[in-house]
């Protein structure tokens, strides 16, 4: 959290534990398609888009290591590689869907930077 100009770690957030997590750029996107099942890397980069094949591997590994993400690798030729979701990894589906609908209904379909009809988020009382 920021206080000023200092900025203060909580370690007892969970909402910054889990940002640690999934606040990667690239990281939600890729747990948001692998949601939809097992994937080959190509997969992944087709529908990423931008992405460079450089950074996939990178958070591709990242997730694997925190035990979001299977790697399983066939021995067929050429080697056909496929990703999916752990069952901790398939428990952030809650979470991307929520974050899916709050972007559906607050952030117009062209992105942030256009300008939307949609009333601003109101802090809870």
């Amino acid at each position: 959290m920021k206080y000023g100009h200092a900025v203060v770690s909580r370690p007892e957030c969970g909402v910054e534990r889990t940002m640690q997590v999934i606040g990667g750029k690239w990281t939600t996107l890729i747990l948001r398609d692998l949601l939809g099942g097992r994937r080959r890397f190509s997969d992944l980069k087709r529908t990423l888009g931008r992405v460079s094949p450089k950074t996939l591997t990178e958070r591709l590994r990242q997730l694997e290591a925190q035990g979001l993400v299977t790697r399983t690798v066939y021995a067929e030729v050429p080697p056909r590689v496929e990703y999916a979701l752990t069952e901790q990894g398939q428990s952030l589906g809650e979470i991307i869907a929520a974050m899916a609908r709050w972007g559906s209904r607050w952030t117009p379909p062209g992105g942030p930077g256009e300008a939307a009809e949609h009333q601003p988020v109101s802090a809870a009382p």
